[in-house]
């Protein structure tokens, strides 16, 4: 109830401060809008709003309910809706009641910073814990319904393919996985057409290319990433993503040859917590309201510890103060600006957490090491 209160009560506020408040959703409700019109939904149209969209084509059939609403209706419903997505997806953790409390309340600063902005990343993060918890539960066909969604809206979804190998019936899987992408591919094209359709996804590769590169700067509010604090730290925009993505994917992958744990549910949890994590820390995109992902596999981390040392919990209150509060009032603005944004260091508590979670996943036992009730 609480953050259903949060982010109905968010959205109104935002609308009340004019079109600059909600300009996020303004752009949501173009793509729909430009894809009936047959209008490049990518680019920018100050008319109706500033900046320009960076979702696919498939995100207009998603939008369109709230986009033929009043824009304050339309506004407060979508925060609503994304945040039932994400309250599913904790609910259906296998933890037990008072842990899955303690995560919502341990995420309710970062939820608050992604609903401001009105934020798909709140359905990210719980259509990215469903598709794992659906594999679990040998549910093929909703794990890739899941998968696939985030994926067409936001090409970040497809990562969801990190718990494959836990796949029991792996045919189904991919025989669902195949007809669903097709009917996504497809469906935007029943309102607008055929030709829109397949152009729309040449645009949006040129968008997020585009997109890419103007994040690699020094002083944006995005790229809070593991490459994003080397470059700032080193003063040097031109250093390549190349350089960590192929090796930090090499390392990412490495837990996968310990096939004995695999049968193991607190393993898989735990590759969905590096999954969460790795997506935001090697992607130069990531900003502020994106750490709803991250910090949901900082919780899911903590909350397995069978035993909770003092590193741990020191390693939460670094999570929580300079990750989660790092743009809130409790830090004056020279801080924000002179710290914070100057040297992406809002990624760094999570980035040390990401590399605990891989030493554990190389290292541990996990039938003896980790409980989840």
């Amino acid at each position: 109830m609480i953050y259903i209160i949060v982010a109905a009560v968010t959205a109104f506020s935002k609308y009340k401060r004019g079109t600059g408040g909600y300009n996020n959703y303004l752009i949501f409700k173009g793509v729909f809008y430009n894809t009936l019109q047959e209008r490049n939904i990518f680019l920018q149209y100050p008319d109706l709003f500033f900046d320009s969209n960076h979702y696919g084509v498939f995100f207009s059939l998603l939008i369109a309910p709230f986009a033929m609403m009043p824009d304050g209706f339309g506004a407060v419903l979508w925060n609503v809706a994304s945040t039932l997505v994400f309250l599913y997806a904790i609910y259906k953790l296998p933890f037990s009641n008072a842990k899955k409390s303690f995560f919502a309340w341990l995420c309710l600063q970062e939820f608050i910073t992604a609903a401001t902005y009105f934020q798909f990343n709140i359905i990210l993060t719980g259509l990215l814990i469903l598709s794992a918890v659906y594999i679990y539960e040998r549910k093929e066909t909703q794990s890739a319904f899941a998968i696939l969604i985030g994926t067409f809206v936001k090409v970040y979804g497809i990562v969801g393919l990190s718990a494959f190998f836990f796949i029991k019936n792996k045919t189904k899987f991919i025989i669902s996985f195949i007809i669903i992408a097709i009917l996504f591919f497809v469906l935007p094209m029943l309102i607008s057409s055929v030709h829109f359709g397949v152009q729309s996804y040449v645009d949006w590769y040129v968008s997020l290319s585009e997109k890419n590169l103007s994040n690699q700067t020094l002083m944006s509010r995005q790229d809070y990433s593991l490459m994003g604090v080397v470059r700032r730290v080193m003063g040097n925009a031109d250093i390549s993503n190349l350089i960590f993505l192929i090796p930090g994917f090499a390392f990412f992958m490495l837990p996968y040859f310990r096939i004995k744990q695999y049968k193991s549910l607190p393993f898989q949890m735990m590759i969905l917590a590096s999954t969460l994590l790795f997506i935001v820390l090697f992607s130069s995109s990531s900003e502020s309201p994106t750490y709803i992902i991250a910090v949901s596999g900082v919780m899911i981390w903590f909350l397995m510890q069978k035993k909770i040392s003092k590193i741990d919990i020191g390693l939460l209150v670094f999570v929580m103060i300079f990750t989660c509060f790092a743009f809130s009032d409790l830090f004056p603005k020279f801080i924000k600006e002179e710290v914070f944004i100057k040297y992406s260091t809002k990624a760094i508590p999570c980035i040390l957490i990401w590399f605990r979670v891989m030493y554990e996943l190389l290292t541990r036992d996990f039938e003896k090491d980790y409980k989840l009730d």
